[in-house]
């Protein structure tokens, strides 16, 4: 096949305040990129070297055709995890045997992106193999990297951030507004006193202010927020009193660092005593949190109750300490990496807060983890999927102080198996493998969290083609759970070495093993995600071994158990099977059918394994449906969706025949320019676009006739036009007052494709807004 053709990804942090402008630095930056392959902002804390970084990539993004990714580095602690979360923010799933930096340099060498790594200075060797390895090993790929410390590699070219220049308050102050200083004081100053702006009265209080905080954008911001109890001129005695009690009478001026550090001492004490305690225990949660988990973590029941939480959170927010945010599932809130710092420091100095602290949110961390392994085989699955990769820093930390605190080993082995699922179905097998192999060799003892934890382990080896590994894994837990009576346990072990078997095309050996399974049934305990995709892999095997008509009888049953429950992971993957028997039976329309179905649910669920293998076999059909421009664009597809997972495809020799088979005929039917031209475009397309491509069905589906309603009809009768299924799908919902993205999330399609639709509907009833639309659809029902 000829390479993948760019596919551009921008993922930059959202903006949730206004950015004052630093166009000169945003040139520099910019011009630094353009002739240099690592530039690393440097500067104190509470500068702005994220904001700024953030900016630069934004103005640079059309030169990397590859995309620009953000690699949030705050809330992580261990350095062998700084490759995995490079991948992951880079959208790869790598399912290959090799070291997890040499995996990440195959995948992204022929692509030309620019990766930001923000927050290095805790992680700098890790953060410099990083990026060493990435500037010799590929040669489009470039880093922009945010740190007090620089790298230290000859490569490197820094660039200083420098705090905000302020005029002299004694000086002509004609044009002070146009300082970036004053404009943030006055701007985040706008947003607690509604009306605030600078005039000739409060600009002299306002540069000195600014200047007596050294132009450090978090000092700054936060010393506005005390606007809401104070004028500026009392605001700047009460600074200036508290600078003279620092300095002692010195007239030296405090050290930047001081400075800041002296401007978040005060915002501390500005706080309530149980806002001062919720700062300092929510300073143990990395990245961005919810309230629940607010609530579990800080409160105590004795000086903070649940129920004085969320007041506490509030007053925070309030006073620019706690940041929120959208999230998945709500509202989050995040503390600024140098405000968690600075309440961790004031957690370590009140005996025994700390262990307790971290125990409670690793505490909380497992009962969401137990909660959402129960709910996983239901309807709530994109949800979970959601929140869990939103709480992922605080996974990661819960696992860790599990692993190093004296004592909690075990809670580490058991976290890290209940989220079998997040690891297996969400693209995170090389994560996974990493705590579930450290846990396992803390916990040695024969416990039942060591038999879940062994056969994890070995399912996740298989998908990382550790077929050895995985084999061995899985029946030391067959082992151990028999010795130890349990059963379920024994039968998550029997589904892994089956699984094995199969994807090691020891057909026969793999039906006699699942029918085996199927016939005995789920046994208590047994999570019914498993016994569901027992039934997967049989009617896989029998597929394979051309027994179509019992795969179909198979996967029936399997849909009746996913349907009955609201489930779509599994769903996919009988769908998957449905599709593949079919095209045994060459039954075309029928295999399409349910490929596209289940391509689907796996983008819901960001299965992209799944996705991968999905597109192979729609690619499959449209070429004996004689469809090969799309069979080609499918392939193009599925060739970029293989690359951020493994060079060379994952699973069986059988399924890597009917790609070949596919790619063979289109290229064949097309002519070599003719393919490569479509197998262009579809590489071209991000997931949820080519997702959108490969299941669009355009059958015509003829709009049912107008009723009158209330003797009145629309004002525009609709043209002799019709909608097709999908048409008349996303009709219905703009009926329901969706906009647009909303349309696109609910059918798992690109918003591009959703705005298309709305279109085309507007164009065939002869309409010239959505009012219109759901006019016309009340009216038909």
């Amino acid at each position: 096949m000829g390479g993948s053709a760019p596919r551009r990804d921008r993922h930059l942090p959202v903006e949730t305040t206004s950015f004052v402008d630093r166009r000169g630095e945003q040139t520099e930056g910019r011009e630094l990129l353009a002739r240099a392959r690592l530039v690393t902002l440097t500067g104190p804390g509470g500068v702005g070297k994220t904001r700024l970084a953030a900016r630069i990539a934004a103005r640079v993004e059309r030169a990397f055709p590859d995309g620009v990714r953000f690699v949030h580095l705050a809330g992580l602690h261990d350095p062998a995890l700084v490759p995995l979360a490079a991948a992951d923010a880079l959208g790869l799933h790598d399912h290959s045997a090799q070291p997890p930096l040499d995996a990440l340099v195959e995948q992204v060498r022929d692509r030309r992106l620019l990766l930001v790594l923000d927050n290095c200075e805790h992680l700098l060797p890790a953060c410099a193999e990083l990026a060493a390895a990435l500037l010799h090993g590929t040669t489009g790929v470039r880093v922009l990297a945010t740190s007090r410390h620089r790298l230290a590699l000859t490569e490197e070219h820094l660039m200083e951030v420098r705090p905000l220049p302020v005029p002299d308050p004694d000086g002509d102050l004609s044009g002070a507004d146009g300082y970036p200083a004053l404009a943030l004081f006055a701007d985040r100053a706008a947003a607690v006193v509604p009306g605030f702006r600078l005039t000739a009265g409060n600009r002299a209080a306002v540069a000195r202010l600014c200047r007596r905080l050294d132009g450090l954008p978090l000092a700054i911001e936060l010393a506005a927020v005390r606007l809401r109890v104070l004028g500026v001129e009392q605001l700047l005695e009460r600074l200036d009193d508290r600078y003279r009690l620092l300095t002692a009478g010195s007239s030296a001026a405090l050290p930047r660092h001081q400075t800041l550090r002296a401007a978040v001492d005060w915002s501390h004490e500005l706080c309530t005593a149980e806002e001062q305690l919720v700062w300092a225990r929510a300073s143990v949660l990395p990245g961005g949190f919810d309230l629940e988990t607010a609530e579990a973590v800080c409160a105590d029941g004795e000086e903070v109750r649940p129920q004085e939480v969320l007041e506490a959170v509030a007053g925070l927010v309030d006073k620019s300490v706690l940041g929120r945010e959208t999230g998945p599932d709500g509202v989050r809130y995040r503390l600024l990496d140098t405000l968690r710092h600075y309440g961790l420091d004031r957690l370590r100095r009140l005996e025994g807060e700390e262990d307790a602290t971290r125990r409670r949110q690793r505490d909380w961390m497992q009962r969401r983890a137990a909660d959402c392994e129960r709910a996983w085989f239901g309807p709530g699955q994109r949800e979970i999927v959601a929140r869990l990769r939103a709480d992922q820093d605080s996974l990661r930390a819960a696992l860790d102080f599990s692993l190093t605190a004296p004592g909690e080993r075990l809670a580490a082995l058991r976290l890290a198996g209940t989220l079998w699922f997040y690891w297996h179905a969400c693209g995170a097998p090389r994560e996974g493998r990493y705590w579930l192999e450290r846990a396992l060799d803390a916990n040695p003892e024969p416990t039942a969290e060591r038999a879940r934890g062994l056969w994890v382990a070995g399912l996740l080896a298989g998908a990382t083609q550790d077929m050895t590994g995985g084999l061995r894994r899985a029946r030391e837990a067959q082992a151990l759970a028999e010795h130890l009576g349990d059963r379920a346990e024994a039968a998550h072990a029997a589904y892994v070495i089956g699984v094995i078997r199969l994807f090691g095309n020891e057909l026969p050996a793999a039906l006699d093993h699942f029918e085996t399974s199927v016939a005995r049934g789920p046994v208590p305990g047994q999570h019914l995600s498993l016994h569901g995709l027992d039934q997967v892999e049989l009617a896989c095997a029998l597929g394979f071994l051309g027994q179509a008509d019992r795969a179909v009888e198979v996967c029936e049953r399997a849909l009746r158990l996913c349907e009955e429950h609201g489930e779509e992971w599994v769903r996919s993957y009988v769908l998957r099977m449905l599709a593949l028997a079919h095209t045994v039976k060459e039954d075309w329309d029928a295999a399409g059918r349910h490929a596209r179905e289940a391509l689907r649910l796996k983008l819901a669920v960001n299965d992209v394994t799944g996705m991968a293998l999905t597109l192979d076999l729609l690619a499959h059909i449209a070429t004996r449906a004689g469809a090969h421009e799309h069979a080609a664009a499918l392939l193009g597809g599925a060739d970029r969706t293989w690359a951020d997972i493994d060079r060379d495809r994952w699973g069986s020799t059988h399924l890597g025949a009917i790609r070949r088979d596919s790619g063979e005929r289109a290229s064949d039917a097309l002519g070599r320019v003719a393919f490569e031209r479509s197998y262009e475009k579809g590489g071209a397309l991000g997931l949820a676009e080519l997702v959108a491509c490969a299941t669009e069905d355009e059958e015509p589906q003829p709009p049912a006739p107008a009723r009158e309603t209330s003797g009145r009809r629309s004002s525009r009768s609709p043209q002799d036009g019709t909608l097709t299924r999908r048409e008349t799908e996303v009709a219905e919902l703009v009926a329901q007052g969706l906009a647009n993205q909303q349309i696109a999330d609910r059918l798992v399609i690109a918003r591009r494709t959703a705005e298309g639709h709305v279109e085309r509907i507007l164009s065939k009833l002869g309409f010239s807004n959505r009012s219109q639309i759901a006019a016309w659809v009340t009216a038909q029902n």
